[in-house]
Protein backbone atom coordinates (compact mmCIF):
# COMPACT_ATOMS: atom_id res chain seq x y z
CA UNK A 1 0.00 0.00 0.00
CA UNK A 2 1.44 3.39 -1.04
CA UNK A 3 1.78 5.88 1.87
CA UNK A 4 1.94 9.63 1.33
CA UNK A 5 2.08 12.36 3.56
CA UNK A 6 1.82 16.12 2.44
CA UNK A 7 4.79 17.63 3.77
CA UNK A 8 4.06 21.18 2.28
CA UNK A 9 1.67 22.62 -0.17
CA UNK A 10 2.16 26.13 -0.62
CA UNK A 11 4.17 27.57 -3.51
CA UNK A 12 7.94 29.29 -3.26
CA UNK A 13 7.76 31.89 -0.39
CA UNK A 14 5.08 29.74 1.57
CA UNK A 15 2.28 30.78 3.26
CA UNK A 16 1.93 33.19 4.43
CA UNK A 17 5.09 34.36 2.61
CA UNK A 18 7.53 36.25 4.68
CA UNK A 19 7.73 39.32 3.40
CA UNK A 20 4.29 39.39 2.44
CA UNK A 21 1.40 41.83 4.18
CA UNK A 22 -1.23 40.74 2.02
CA UNK A 23 -4.70 40.22 3.27
CA UNK A 24 -4.58 36.63 3.16
CA UNK A 25 -1.44 36.72 4.79
CA UNK A 26 -2.26 38.85 7.49
CA UNK A 27 -5.31 36.32 8.10
CA UNK A 28 -2.42 33.63 8.11
CA UNK A 29 -0.09 35.13 10.53
CA UNK A 30 -3.03 36.30 13.23
CA UNK A 31 -4.19 32.64 13.67
CA UNK A 32 -7.17 32.71 11.80
CA UNK A 33 -9.10 29.23 11.42
CA UNK A 34 -10.00 29.53 7.60
CA UNK A 35 -6.39 30.58 6.55
CA UNK A 36 -3.94 27.59 7.92
CA UNK A 37 -0.88 28.30 7.37
CA UNK A 38 1.54 26.36 4.97
CA UNK A 39 5.36 25.46 4.27
CA UNK A 40 6.55 25.06 0.69
CA UNK A 41 5.38 21.94 -1.29
CA UNK A 42 6.84 18.82 -0.64
CA UNK A 43 5.68 14.98 -0.62
CA UNK A 44 6.89 12.01 1.58
CA UNK A 45 6.07 8.52 -0.08
CA UNK A 46 6.80 4.98 1.52
CA UNK A 47 5.29 1.28 0.60
CA UNK A 48 6.70 -0.73 3.18
CA UNK A 49 6.84 2.24 5.61
CA UNK A 50 10.44 1.41 6.18
CA UNK A 51 11.95 3.15 3.05
CA UNK A 52 10.31 6.49 2.95
CA UNK A 53 10.87 8.97 -0.77
CA UNK A 54 10.85 12.78 -0.19
CA UNK A 55 9.14 14.34 -3.75
CA UNK A 56 10.44 17.59 -4.30
CA UNK A 57 13.57 19.10 -2.22
CA UNK A 58 11.67 21.90 -1.15
CA UNK A 59 13.54 25.00 1.52
CA UNK A 60 11.60 23.86 4.26
CA UNK A 61 12.28 20.60 4.59
CA UNK A 62 14.28 20.70 7.66
CA UNK A 63 10.85 21.56 9.41
CA UNK A 64 8.84 19.62 7.38
CA UNK A 65 10.51 16.01 8.70
CA UNK A 66 10.59 17.93 12.28
CA UNK A 67 6.63 17.76 11.91
CA UNK A 68 6.94 14.02 10.53
CA UNK A 69 6.95 11.39 12.34
CA UNK A 70 7.62 8.56 10.18
CA UNK A 71 10.52 10.56 9.15
CA UNK A 72 12.09 11.18 12.26
CA UNK A 73 15.54 8.51 13.32
CA UNK A 74 14.36 5.58 14.61
CA UNK A 75 17.57 3.75 14.69
CA UNK A 76 20.82 4.11 16.56
CA UNK A 77 22.52 8.08 17.73
CA UNK A 78 21.89 8.68 13.55
CA UNK A 79 19.76 7.36 11.37
CA UNK A 80 16.57 8.63 8.78
CA UNK A 81 14.35 6.31 7.02
CA UNK A 82 14.82 8.92 3.92
CA UNK A 83 16.32 6.41 1.33
CA UNK A 84 15.83 8.64 -1.80
CA UNK A 85 14.56 11.95 -2.93
CA UNK A 86 13.28 12.61 -6.57
CA UNK A 87 13.64 16.11 -7.85
CA UNK A 88 11.09 17.08 -10.74
CA UNK A 89 12.87 20.42 -11.53
CA UNK A 90 15.61 22.51 -11.13
CA UNK A 91 13.41 25.37 -9.21
CA UNK A 92 14.74 26.53 -5.86
CA UNK A 93 11.67 25.37 -4.55
CA UNK A 94 12.39 21.50 -5.97
CA UNK A 95 16.37 21.68 -4.70
CA UNK A 96 17.21 23.82 -2.13
CA UNK A 97 15.94 21.44 0.61
CA UNK A 98 18.95 18.80 -0.07
CA UNK A 99 20.92 21.21 1.82
CA UNK A 100 19.25 20.41 5.04
CA UNK A 101 20.27 16.48 4.41
CA UNK A 102 23.95 16.99 3.94
CA UNK A 103 24.93 15.22 7.38
CA UNK A 104 26.46 12.45 5.79
CA UNK A 105 23.33 10.25 5.72
CA UNK A 106 23.27 7.47 2.86
CA UNK A 107 20.64 8.52 0.42
CA UNK A 108 19.79 8.44 -3.37
CA UNK A 109 18.80 11.80 -5.44
CA UNK A 110 16.57 11.02 -8.49
CA UNK A 111 16.38 13.61 -11.27
CA UNK A 112 15.81 13.84 -14.86
CA UNK A 113 18.98 14.82 -16.79
CA UNK A 114 18.91 18.39 -16.84
CA UNK A 115 18.10 18.59 -13.47
CA UNK A 116 21.29 16.88 -12.75
CA UNK A 117 22.77 18.97 -14.85
CA UNK A 118 21.97 21.92 -12.68
CA UNK A 119 22.46 20.37 -9.64
CA UNK A 120 26.26 19.44 -10.62
CA UNK A 121 26.73 22.89 -12.44
CA UNK A 122 26.37 24.18 -8.69
CA UNK A 123 29.35 23.47 -5.87
CA UNK A 124 27.18 24.13 -3.18
CA UNK A 125 25.66 21.06 -3.64
CA UNK A 126 28.90 18.93 -3.25
CA UNK A 127 28.31 19.22 0.27
CA UNK A 128 26.53 16.41 -0.60
CA UNK A 129 29.28 13.67 -0.20
CA UNK A 130 29.44 11.27 -3.32
CA UNK A 131 30.36 8.53 -1.20
CA UNK A 132 27.11 9.09 0.57
CA UNK A 133 24.52 10.23 -2.34
CA UNK A 134 24.28 8.52 -5.18
CA UNK A 135 22.69 10.68 -8.21
CA UNK A 136 20.68 8.31 -10.27
CA UNK A 137 18.91 9.80 -13.44
CA UNK A 138 15.32 10.01 -14.04
CA UNK A 139 14.94 8.47 -17.85
CA UNK A 140 11.78 10.01 -18.93
CA UNK A 141 8.66 7.57 -19.67
CA UNK A 142 10.83 4.06 -18.33
CA UNK A 143 10.04 2.80 -15.29
CA UNK A 144 12.59 2.76 -12.64
CA UNK A 145 12.41 1.05 -9.16
CA UNK A 146 13.24 2.48 -6.16
CA UNK A 147 15.99 1.14 -4.13
CA UNK A 148 15.82 0.91 -0.62
CA UNK A 149 17.66 0.58 2.81
CA UNK A 150 17.57 -3.05 2.76
CA UNK A 151 16.21 -5.16 -0.68
CA UNK A 152 13.22 -3.40 -2.18
CA UNK A 153 11.68 -0.23 -1.76
CA UNK A 154 8.51 -1.65 -3.39
CA UNK A 155 8.04 1.72 -5.34
CA UNK A 156 8.85 1.96 -9.26
CA UNK A 157 8.63 5.37 -10.90
CA UNK A 158 8.14 6.66 -14.25
CA UNK A 159 8.94 10.11 -15.02
CA UNK A 160 7.60 12.56 -17.87
CA UNK A 161 8.08 15.70 -19.16
CA UNK A 162 5.23 18.40 -18.44
CA UNK A 163 5.51 21.76 -20.05
CA UNK A 164 6.99 24.18 -18.50
CA UNK A 165 10.11 26.56 -18.78
CA UNK A 166 13.59 26.81 -17.13
CA UNK A 167 13.96 27.59 -13.62
CA UNK A 168 14.30 31.78 -13.04
CA UNK A 169 18.07 31.78 -12.14
CA UNK A 170 18.78 30.69 -15.69
CA UNK A 171 16.69 32.55 -17.48
CA UNK A 172 18.48 35.07 -19.82
CA UNK A 173 17.46 38.52 -18.51
CA UNK A 174 15.29 40.38 -20.74
CA UNK A 175 14.36 37.15 -22.90
CA UNK A 176 11.21 35.16 -22.38
CA UNK A 177 12.21 31.52 -22.47
CA UNK A 178 9.13 30.65 -23.43
CA UNK A 179 7.45 27.19 -22.49
CA UNK A 180 8.56 23.50 -23.92
CA UNK A 181 8.34 19.55 -22.84
CA UNK A 182 11.90 19.09 -22.30
CA UNK A 183 12.96 17.95 -19.19
CA UNK A 184 13.23 21.08 -17.27
CA UNK A 185 10.08 19.93 -15.18
CA UNK A 186 8.97 16.15 -15.19
CA UNK A 187 6.18 14.61 -13.46
CA UNK A 188 6.14 11.44 -11.66
CA UNK A 189 3.50 8.55 -11.35
CA UNK A 190 4.94 6.81 -8.47
CA UNK A 191 3.99 2.95 -8.22
CA UNK A 192 3.42 0.51 -5.79
CA UNK A 193 5.32 -2.08 -7.01
CA UNK A 194 3.30 -5.15 -5.65
CA UNK A 195 -0.46 -3.67 -6.79
CA UNK A 196 0.54 -1.41 -9.63
CA UNK A 197 -1.56 1.23 -8.21
CA UNK A 198 0.00 4.67 -9.00
CA UNK A 199 -0.49 8.39 -8.29
CA UNK A 200 0.51 11.38 -9.73
CA UNK A 201 2.80 13.64 -8.55
CA UNK A 202 2.96 17.14 -10.77
CA UNK A 203 3.67 20.30 -8.82
CA UNK A 204 4.66 22.54 -11.94
CA UNK A 205 2.61 22.41 -15.22
CA UNK A 206 2.30 25.20 -17.74
CA UNK A 207 -1.07 23.79 -19.59
CA UNK A 208 -2.72 20.70 -20.69
CA UNK A 209 -1.50 18.53 -23.46
CA UNK A 210 -2.62 15.68 -25.45
CA UNK A 211 -0.72 13.08 -24.39
CA UNK A 212 -0.80 14.29 -20.50
CA UNK A 213 -4.57 14.33 -20.83
CA UNK A 214 -4.04 10.79 -22.12
CA UNK A 215 -1.51 9.61 -19.36
CA UNK A 216 -4.16 10.92 -16.66
CA UNK A 217 -7.08 9.28 -18.10
CA UNK A 218 -8.41 7.23 -15.54
CA UNK A 219 -6.13 7.19 -12.63
CA UNK A 220 -7.09 6.78 -8.87
CA UNK A 221 -4.92 9.72 -7.66
CA UNK A 222 -3.12 13.17 -8.89
CA UNK A 223 -1.38 15.64 -6.93
CA UNK A 224 -1.57 18.62 -9.52
CA UNK A 225 -0.43 22.52 -9.75
CA UNK A 226 -2.50 24.67 -7.98
CA UNK A 227 -0.21 27.55 -8.04
CA UNK A 228 -2.73 30.61 -8.96
CA UNK A 229 -6.21 30.63 -9.86
CA UNK A 230 -6.27 32.76 -12.13
CA UNK A 231 -3.66 33.63 -14.86
CA UNK A 232 -3.17 37.69 -14.20
CA UNK A 233 -3.65 36.94 -10.75
CA UNK A 234 -0.29 38.40 -9.42
CA UNK A 235 -0.87 41.32 -11.74
CA UNK A 236 -4.26 42.14 -10.76
CA UNK A 237 -3.00 42.36 -7.12
CA UNK A 238 0.02 44.14 -7.82
CA UNK A 239 2.55 41.74 -6.77
CA UNK A 240 4.29 40.45 -9.62
CA UNK A 241 4.09 41.50 -13.51
CA UNK A 242 4.27 37.94 -14.72
CA UNK A 243 1.59 35.68 -15.47
CA UNK A 244 1.13 32.19 -14.18
CA UNK A 245 1.87 30.69 -17.78
CA UNK A 246 4.74 32.91 -18.05
CA UNK A 247 5.84 31.45 -14.80
CA UNK A 248 4.95 27.94 -15.76
CA UNK A 249 1.88 27.03 -14.37
CA UNK A 250 -1.58 26.82 -15.40
CA UNK A 251 -4.26 28.20 -13.40
CA UNK A 252 -6.85 26.54 -11.61
CA UNK A 253 -9.96 28.51 -13.40
CA UNK A 254 -10.41 29.43 -16.76
CA UNK A 255 -11.43 27.50 -19.58
CA UNK A 256 -7.57 26.62 -20.49
CA UNK A 257 -7.04 26.01 -16.15
CA UNK A 258 -6.57 22.46 -14.67
CA UNK A 259 -10.54 22.56 -13.12
CA UNK A 260 -12.05 22.73 -17.15
CA UNK A 261 -8.75 20.40 -18.41
CA UNK A 262 -9.51 17.37 -15.60
CA UNK A 263 -12.93 17.92 -15.75
CA UNK A 264 -13.71 14.63 -18.42
CA UNK A 265 -10.46 12.66 -17.53
CA UNK A 266 -12.17 10.68 -15.04
CA UNK A 267 -9.47 11.25 -12.21
CA UNK A 268 -10.75 9.95 -8.94
CA UNK A 269 -9.19 12.32 -6.74
CA UNK A 270 -7.87 15.38 -7.76
CA UNK A 271 -5.47 17.52 -4.74
CA UNK A 272 -3.84 21.19 -5.86
CA UNK A 273 -0.42 21.35 -4.35
CA UNK A 274 1.54 24.02 -4.33
CA UNK A 275 -0.45 26.80 -4.22
CA UNK A 276 0.98 30.47 -3.74
CA UNK A 277 -0.14 32.95 -0.83
CA UNK A 278 -1.88 35.09 -3.16
CA UNK A 279 -4.06 31.84 -4.89
CA UNK A 280 -7.84 32.61 -2.68
CA UNK A 281 -8.65 28.80 -2.37
CA UNK A 282 -5.81 29.09 0.51
CA UNK A 283 -8.70 30.53 2.47
CA UNK A 284 -11.46 27.92 3.86
CA UNK A 285 -14.26 30.91 3.68
CA UNK A 286 -13.66 32.21 0.15
CA UNK A 287 -15.74 31.65 -2.77
CA UNK A 288 -12.95 30.51 -5.27
CA UNK A 289 -11.93 27.65 -1.96
CA UNK A 290 -16.20 26.71 -3.12
CA UNK A 291 -16.16 26.40 -6.89
CA UNK A 292 -12.87 24.15 -6.24
CA UNK A 293 -14.53 21.74 -3.96
CA UNK A 294 -17.58 21.83 -5.94
CA UNK A 295 -15.67 20.99 -8.94
CA UNK A 296 -14.44 17.81 -6.61
CA UNK A 297 -10.90 19.22 -5.75
CA UNK A 298 -9.15 18.94 -2.67
CA UNK A 299 -6.83 21.31 -1.57
CA UNK A 300 -3.70 19.71 0.58
CA UNK A 301 -2.32 21.00 3.55
CA UNK A 302 0.17 20.28 5.38
CA UNK A 303 0.22 17.44 6.93
CA UNK A 304 -2.53 15.48 5.11
CA UNK A 305 -2.34 11.74 4.33
CA UNK A 306 -2.85 10.14 1.33
CA UNK A 307 -3.22 5.75 1.21
CA UNK A 308 -3.58 4.08 -2.03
Amino acid sequence: MLNAVVLGSAAGGGFPQWNSNAPACRRARAGDAAAVPRTQASLAVSANGRDWFVLNASPDLRLQIEATPALHPHEGLRSSPIAGVLVPGGDVDAVAGLLHLRERHRFSVYAPARVLAVIAANPIFHVLAPDCVERVELPLDRRIELAGTVGSSGIAVVAFAVPSKVPLYLETAGQDPGIAEEGDAVGLEIIDSGTGKSFFFIPGCAAMTGPLRRRLTGSELAFFDGTLWRDDEMIRLDVGNKTGRRMGHISMSGDDGAIAAFRDLGVKRRIFIHINNSNPVLLGDSPERQLAETAGWEIAYDGMEVRL
